[in-house]
């Protein structure tokens, strides 16, 4: 009996420390905020060739737009469109 009894207190800490450190899922934007966001990125970052998004933006790299959206994203929506770049 001593066997499974450890056995048993080995699988429960075995799943109860599985549990504790699984990762905690990230929160979905919603989708009005996604297409604000992407409206405001468009706009600050128009692109060199109109309707070709793959010809690339007249101002900076997609990092660029990518951490423009993401800032965008963070603060519900509002930029500002005044910082220096």
């Amino acid at each position: 009996m001593p066997f499974q009894l450890s056995f048993g207190v080995l699988l429960s800490a075995l799943v109860g420390i599985t549990l504790l450190s699984a990762p905690i899922p990230a929160q979905a934007i919603t989708a009005e905020l996604a297409r604000k966001c992407s409206a405001l990125t468009t706009k600050q970052f128009p692109p060199r060739e109109p309707a070709n998004p793959a010809a690339g933006s007249t101002k900076g790299s997609g990092r660029d737009q990518q951490a423009y959206f993401n800032k965008c994203v963070a603060n519900n929506g509002q930029v500002d469109d005044n910082a220096p770049k």
